[in-house]
């Protein structure tokens, strides 16, 4: 690989592939991290409020009594004497009632904080919330946007049901609500009546996920509201944006095809017309991106999956890293995800491969072509192993070698594929990981991947810079799809499979030597 970038800096730049598809509603499915309300119930508040209240008007009574008679015989001899003989004494009334006031006063105070305690419980028991979705921008917590109580119960006994997933337990889940419980059923048909029942209760307020847990691999079911779905929106116009980082990369795939600007980059603006020495090489480059991306764009459409505008990616060792694209809706389910990841690799390969076998078999335009060292094959297993095959003795260790540059454009265009097809985070390899064997093999897919990256890089460049793009763009997690239950199909999995071994085949270095150089002495 290192050697076809300095080869590239030398003779043409490389192309590059698009790594697609970046939705940034980014989550997987974590442990509950919403605020978990404590239950309360009015009855308890009330039984203290009462006793609290008996508490104080015994106090009262009390007061109202002499101390110092503990005897139940004198107490009822004084009332006698109370009821016989009316008080005319009304300094003693008065200093009683200014001994007793005070307390009734107490309890009035007591009766407003303890109905205003009341008051606050009852509002936290109406609902239910958690933290926003990952990746999207945190909202306030308002009644436009939290469920009410009444409303759980409902998706509770009459949305979800014994045909579909019976709901066995609840807990707050990403502003919204996590049902765990036992699935019915096939789970594509099971989302279609759950979703369509949701829809006739409530029309388009909620949106329903059916996941699978990473705690025990259970499905579980995830109702939020759609609100906190709006994907995030940019200061900078999407358009524009990607407009100018377009035009960085047709400059960095121009320069890299130019071998006399690279050793004084200074010197290019003086010397503008050398930059198209390097078109035919950009032009190739360019195409495979350009079909690439297409792939992508063609089989979103046909998917339901909605893309916006890509943001191609210069690249000052090869010409450019490829594409991002965020997808700009939710996918449906798994295999919408392997088709519209699959795509663009496929494309890319396919052409790479046809102007691999062409620059093989057509001579140079100029009849010298590039000349390089054989041990450049050494690089990859497929390019070296196709130039064994078609070339044969020719091939030798140590010896220079005429082709075609058409032969290196290619083969530039194979290498950003493959790099594409990594399976870590959201590049195309990523969501074929995830499509095919899960949310939880992918995740570790992109941990093994980032770590082999991360060794490359102390002897690439390459794989330096691509292990920083992945790590700070493009890591993940993949944002959670409407159902992420079902397998695809198997015709599309042998698809994914397929992208995937074509990239290692492209990484991978070629392990067998070639026809030894004869010399002959006299």
């Amino acid at each position: 690989m290192k050697s076809l970038a300095v080869l590239c800096g030398n003779y043409i730049s490389s192309s590059p592939s698009s790594s697609c598809c970046d939705l940034r509603f980014q989550p997987y499915l974590a442990p509950p991290t919403g605020v978990r309300l404590k239950r309360r119930r009015h009855s308890s508040s009330s039984f203290r409020y009462a006793s609290r209240k008996r508490e104080v008007d015994r106090r009262v009574t009390e007061t109202q009594t002499d101390p110092d008679s503990n005897n139940n015989e004198d107490e009822e001899g004084n009332e006698d004497d109370e009821q016989a003989q009316p008080s005319t004494d009304f300094s003693a009334q008065a200093q009683d009632d200014n001994h007793v006031d005070p307390k009734p006063l107490a309890a009035e105070q007591i009766d407003d904080n303890v109905a205003e305690t009341n008051s606050h419980e009852a509002e936290n028991v109406e609902v239910t919330s958690g933290s926003p979705l990952p990746g999207v921008k945190p909202q306030q917590l308002d009644e436009s946007i939290i469920i009410p109580k009444e409303t759980i119960e409902i998706l509770k006994n009459q949305v979800f049901g014994f045909d579909t997933f019976f709901v066995t337990s609840q807990e707050p889940y990403e502003l919204g609500v996590l049902f765990k419980g036992n699935l019915r059923g096939e789970p594509a048909k099971s989302y279609e009546k759950i979703t369509r029942r949701m829809e006739d209760q409530f029309g388009n307020q909620y949106k329903l996920f059916l996941l699978v847990n990473p705690e025990d691999d259970r499905p579980v079911a995830v109702v939020v509201p759609r609100k906190t779905l709006q994907p995030e929106t940019t200061a900078v116009p999407e358009w524009f944006a990607a407009g100018a980082f377009g035009l960085v990369t047709v400059f960095t795939l121009l320069l890299r095809n130019v071998p006399a600007l690279q050793s004084n980059l200074l010197s290019t603006f003086d010397n503008l017309d050398l930059l198209k020495n390097g078109a035919s090489g950009a032009l190739v480059m360019g195409l495979i991106l350009g079909v690439h991306e297409l792939s992508h764009i063609l089989v979103a459409k046909s998917s339901d999956v909605k893309l916006g505008v890509p943001y191609f990616v210069p690249s000052w060792q090869i010409g450019s890293f490829g594409a991002i694209t965020r997808i700009l809706n939710i996918v449906p389910k798994r295999e919408d995800l392997l088709k519209v990841a699959a795509a663009g690799p496929l494309a890319g390969f396919s052409l790479g491969l046809v102007l691999l076998l062409l620059g093989f078999f057509l001579p140079p335009a100029d009849g010298l072509g590039v000349v390089i060292d054989s041990s450049v094959f050494h690089e990859s297993l497929l390019a070296g192993g196709i130039a064994k095959l078609l070339l044969g003795d020719v091939l030798k260790e140590g010896t220079p070698l005429s082709v075609n540059p058409l032969v290196i454009w290619a083969w530039a265009g194979l290498l950003i594929n493959a790099i594409n097809s990594i399976p870590a985070g959201e590049l195309d390899g990523g969501r074929i990981a995830f499509a095919i064997w899960g949310r939880k093999t992918s995740v570790r897919f992109t941990a093994a991947a980032i770590g082999m990256l991360g060794l490359s890089a102390i002897f690439n460049d390459v794989a330096f810079y691509w292990v920083v793009l992945i790590f700070v763009l493009q890591r993940g997690p993949i944002a959670p799809l409407s159902e992420e239950i079902t397998d695809p199909d198997n015709k599309y999995v042998a698809l994914g499979i397929l992208v995937l071994l074509l990239g290692l085949l492209v990484c991978l270095p070629y392990p067998f030597p070639f026809t030894e150089e004869v010399v002959t002495t006299f």
